[in-house]
């Protein structure tokens, strides 16, 4: 069995979320996890906070961010078991962030030595 990382990508959302809204997608977000956990398929996860985050370009210089304002921003990630990257897409197609327009997630399987 393989490992695979789901990436959730955020496209930038205009106007503001009620905290109903973020309850609700937290709610589904557990929910959709709990599923692949049941089939013993789920390995970690987290969401990622811009708190004191930072970005380290080319040339070593290192700034805060990234923030919210930019276009798409990287706003978490799933581990998984799966026999073939396949499967693990069809984990990703019932990923809560799909109901917002833009949004994606992204499948790669995970090297491991």
């Amino acid at each position: 069995m393989k490992e695979y990382i789901l990436l959730f990508r955020h496209e930038n959302v205009t106007g503001k979320v009620s905290p109903e809204q973020i309850q609700q997608w937290m709610k589904q977000q557990m929910e959709w996890v709990n599923s692949i956990a049941a089939k013993n398929k789920f390995v970690s996860g987290t969401g990622l906070l811009f708190d004191d985050a930072k970005v380290v370009d080319h040339k070593k210089l290192v700034t805060n961010g990234p923030f919210g304002d930019i276009k798409e921003t990287l706003g978490g990630f799933i581990i998984v078991k799966a026999t073939s990257a396949n499967e693990a897409a069809e984990f990703a197609k019932g990923a809560p962030i799909l109901q917002g327009e833009g949004n994606t997630v992204e499948v790669r399987q995970i090297v491991t030595h």
